[in-house]
């Protein structure tokens, strides 16, 4: 699996996700669609003249705005600096998100230690998970983990068990899938980009004007459909990386669907429970 290196940067938290505590409820509903003060009344970009262009959907041309409204412009901020944090375990709060993913993934079950042997069982590659995430993408890559064992934890659970029941040539690694999972999603999106090279991303910035954690449903998403395709195709760990690859032209192709206005329009999106 190829892994990039990120810069440091400060770190940018999802708190409510982050209580490692059985006795916090984080609920899907929670996540869907939103509204924000700024998209009441007239907005301010009204009248800017927003370069767009048209594409075909429901046998008509729709448009689609390369210029962001103020509303997308704050959430794209937000999530391109939770792209650019650095995982540092030395920092409360990153170590903090650990603990509450380990709480997540095995409820009851004691964590020895921050640098332990238990991890294996999530299909680190080693006993630090911070090495992963330093080598992979990042601070987000644990949100997006994080995210998918609280949100739809008996789709996240039923991926974790299964892994080992076929033997080792059958496997994937749990957990380094899910950071190789975001990396790809990142380069899907390619929000970095003056110049978007397809529908996908003004697409998906039109989502995330209407539900802010777009990114992370997508990731779930995109987890789910990855391992179906796996299991469709009997995979090896040395596919790996066609599977990823498959596993975005699928995802892309859901995307510029007709009917697909939000992450939950997708029809993968029924493959989450």
């Amino acid at each position: 699996m190829t892994l990039v290196r990120l810069h440091r940067t400060s770190s940018y938290a999802i708190p409510s996700l982050f209580s490692s505590s059985s006795s916090t409820a984080v609920s899907a509903s929670r996540f869907s669609r939103t509204s924000d003060a700024s998209t009441c009344g007239a907005p301010a970009w009204i009248g800017k003249g927003l370069t767009c262009v048209c594409f075909k959907r429901k046998g008509s041309y729709e448009r689609i705005c390369m210029s962001l409204t103020p509303l997308q412009e704050e959430r794209l901020r937000r999530l391109k600096h939770r792209m650019k944090v650095y995982f540092d375990a030395s920092k409360p709060d990153h170590q903090e998100a650990l603990r509450a993913l380990w709480s997540a993934t095995f409820p009851g079950q004691e964590l020895h230690g921050l640098i332990s042997d238990q991890w294996k069982e999530m299909g680190w590659q080693g006993r630090d998970p911070s090495t992963d995430f330093s080598r992979g993408a990042g601070f987000i890559s644990l949100e997006n983990l994080l995210f998918f064992a609280k949100i739809f934890s008996t789709s996240f659970q039923r991926l974790l068990k299964k892994q080992g029941e076929r033997g080792a040539a059958w496997e994937y690694p749990f957990a380094v899938a899910g950071v190789n999972i975001t990396f790809m999603i990142m380069q899907m999106l390619d929000l970095d980009s003056t110049k978007p090279r397809s529908f996908v991303r003004p697409i998906f910035l039109q989502m995330l004007s209407e539900n802010e954690w777009a990114f992370d449903l997508l990731y779930c998403v995109a987890f789910v459909v990855m391992d179906k395709q796996w299991l469709e195709r009997n995979a090896t760990y040395m596919e790996f990386n066609d599977i990823l690859k498959s596993t975005r032209v699928q995802l892309e192709k859901e995307l510029l669907m007709d009917d697909v206005l939000r992450i939950e329009d997708m029809p993968s999106y029924s493959l989450l429970c």
